[in-house]
């Protein structure tokens, strides 16, 4: 490059930094090579695990309700639509109007597995504090405290990161916003409205109140965020980012603006109204569309040499992190599954494992109808005779907690982990007429099963043809 340099009246010295910037800018040397990478960091699941869910707050009531065949699925109450700026006969009015009445809600209270909103959320200090981001909050003292993992170093501090992903945010706050500008009333708009309706804000209030000052990530990919979120936050670790990720995924969309978006799509359950404990029927041949639901799940990740050092008890290993997009429709998965079967072999190609060295799969089969045949078939696609073989172990945990959303992906991955270290596959409940897209011994588990686990696949697919699949194994 030639330029010419017009001549001042009063020119001013040139400082060396610049100077020396111009000389790097247009040099015609060679850039040096960048550094031999180094070879990328073993990550595993510690012990910390924390969830909010439906079928009870902690990990432990959690786990205890799914393998005992429990559903956290009822009936939808006009108090559950959170109108808090509307009055009643807009309540009722709103409430009759939806075609779906049932939902997979947190049991709230102050008893063991209950989440006690006065801590998280009614407090004064918690104004800034949405639902979907106490969950994360509630799920993360959890998992920080079963691994024993509060540093007060300013180093580790440093080293330590978090990833908590949200699908849709807080609704019923823009609800109310909306609200407050047909009234006229927009100088009543809160001063934290921004703040408690931003998907990040629960990885910030999260690092805040820990202090931590590695990476801050928030994945948003829909009902994928979840298994994205923790995706990520390994590789990180994997790259030297950090030495520990607090990763997991966060929800709360039973409210009335949620319900009707997802019902003028189609894509509630409608016909089990009067049974909801029936109504999350994955690979079911009576599915008619997934049940929402609500929640938060959190895991701590850590690099393996980190985890040995501190002597961290292991759960299992993340071997592989597969990616994939549809490039189909705004909703629909492709018929012949080609994303979600690219998302599982790119996590089995990471692994370095055969199809046929996992165990168990947890799907991501919401109960629709084209969306769990699709993933039926990506699975048979996949693992074929080991499918059929029986030895491949298939379930989904949506026929218990209903849809997450956003937690999906991350309190499947714990279920996932769980599934492991216990050497039990959880049931798909509800399960009656198995879609006859499975053949011969490929068919979901109907009861818990107890076997040993090498390793265990979770799907997570979301709206847009995202697709996200966690391949974890046995520790090392």
């Amino acid at each position: 490059m030639y330029f010419k340099l017009k001549k001042k009246k009063n020119p001013k010295k040139m400082s060396a930094t610049t100077a020396k910037l111009l000389r790097r800018l247009f040099s015609s040397a060679p850039l040096p090579p960048p550094p031999r990478a180094a070879p990328l960091r073993r990550v595993v699941v510690t012990v910390g695990l924390g969830a909010v869910t439906p079928l009870g707050c902690g990990v432990g009531p959690a786990w205890r309700a799914l393998v005992e065949g429990r559903c956290g699925v009822r009936a939808l109450a006009p108090s559950d639509l959170r109108m808090d700026g509307f009055d009643e006969a807009a309540v009722a009015h709103t409430y009759d109007q939806l075609p779906s009445k049932v939902a997979a809600a947190v049991p709230r209270g102050k008893e063991e597995g209950e989440f006690d909103e006065d801590a998280w959320i009614q407090s004064k200090d918690n104004k800034s504090v949405a639902r979907f981001i106490a969950y994360a909050l509630c799920a993360t003292d959890e998992a920080l405290r079963d691994a024993n993992w509060l540093p007060t170093e300013v180093e580790k501090k440093e080293r330590t990161g978090v990833s908590i992903g949200g699908g849709i945010g807080s609704i019923p706050d823009i609800l109310d916003a909306s609200q407050l500008i047909c009234e006229k009333r927009l100088r009543r708009l809160s001063p934290y409205f921004i703040p408690r309706i931003l998907i990040n804000m629960a990885s910030g209030h999260v690092s805040m109140k820990y202090g931590f000052q590695g990476p801050n990530h928030a994945a948003v990919t829909a009902c994928a965020t979840g298994a994205h979120s923790i995706g990520d936050a390994a590789r990180m670790i994997q790259f030297g980012d950090a030495d520990v990720m607090i990763a997991g995924g966060t929800e709360s969309s039973i409210d009335a603006l949620s319900i009707a978006g997802f019902s003028r799509l189609r894509a509630l359950s409608t016909k089990y109204n009067s049974l909801p404990q029936v109504s999350s029927r994955p690979f079911d041949c009576g599915r008619d569309g997934f049940v929402i639901g609500e929640g938060s799940g959190v895991m701590v990740l850590e690099s393996l040499d980190h985890a040995k050092e501190r002597g961290a008890k292991i759960y299992a290993e993340v071997r592989g992190y597969g990616m994939s997009g549809d490039a189909h429709h705004i909703t629909q998965p492709q018929s012949d599954g080609k994303g979600a079967i690219l998302s599982m072999k790119r996590a089995l190609e990471q692994s370095g494992l055969h199809p046929s060295q996992v165990d168990y799969v947890n799907a991501h089969a919401t109960s629709t109808p084209l969306g769990d045949a699709v993933e039926a078939h990506a699975i048979m696609s996949v693992f074929s005779d080991h499918a059929t073989s029986g030895a491949l172990a298939l379930s989904s945990t949506k026929g218990a907690t209903g849809h997450l959303l956003g937690a999906a992906g991350s309190v499947e991955a714990i279920f996932t982990v769980l599934a492991i270290h216990h050497g039990i596959a959880p049931p798909t409940l509800n399960l009656e007429r198995p879609d006859p897209a499975f053949e011969g011994e490929y068919m979901p588990l109907s009861a818990a099963k107890t076997m040993q686990i090498r390793a265990a696949l979770s799907n997570s697919f979301g709206f847009g043809g995202t697709n996200a699949s966690l391949l974890f194994s046995a520790p090392p």
